[in-house]
């Protein structure tokens, strides 16, 4: 028996125009789920890839380092305190083997002030003989990690840390302290 050539809406491709078309009504139908999620995903991808400086008057933590999600934007003026939670742009060591972390901004709590004496002991890190936390011996990709030296704080700088036992911070040499210039704004978490 001869085979019939396909027609234009049989065979594969009718399947997946006929499926496509049916998501799409649905997602008309439907649009007012899709469109935050849009928003959202668009803001993440300008904050990645075109501008990282948080410019609108909330920030949103995806990461687990500290336990608030939501929090206000203070982008006036103000002396950065011990317990502060700041936005900064990072600039530690680490961006030399992961380019994607330059000027990506980093949300933590000040922890140390200048003139703050730093001292580490195996890999506990204390601030004023105060324990802060433990330094990893390695990052998730298996990167080792090295603890911050011992140090007095200097000047326009700060020692920052995450609650989370995970959170990439100052405890680590390839984080590093943080400059005064590299602070963006001092956030008050909301939830």
């Amino acid at each position: 028996m001869p085979s019939v050539p396909a027609g234009p809406d049989t065979g594969r491709w009718s399947g997946t125009r006929r499926h496509t078309a049916e998501f799409l009504r649905h997602v008309c139908r439907r649009w007012y789920l899709y469109l935050p999620v849009a928003v959202i995903w668009g803001l993440a991808y300008t904050r990645l890839y075109i501008d990282p400086t948080p410019r609108l008057p909330v920030l949103f933590n995806w990461t687990a380092s500290l336990p608030y999600r939501v929090a206000l934007v203070r982008h006036t003026p103000h002396a950065i305190e011990r317990g502060d939670y700041i936005v900064f742009s990072f600039a530690g060591e680490a961006q030399a083997s992961y380019p994607g972390l330059h000027g990506q901004p980093f949300f933590k709590q000040v922890r140390g002030l200048p003139g703050d004496v730093v001292t580490v002991e195996g890999r506990t890190v204390s601030v004023n003989g105060e324990v802060v936390g433990l330094a990893k011996t390695h990052a998730f990709d298996r990167q080792p990690l090295e603890p911050i030296a011992a140090t007095v704080i200097p000047p326009g700088h700060y020692f920052v840390q995450g609650t989370g036992p995970d959170s990439f911070d100052s405890r680590y040499r390839s984080s590093g302290l943080v400059r005064a210039d590299q602070v963006i704004a001092i956030v008050v978490p909301l939830f």
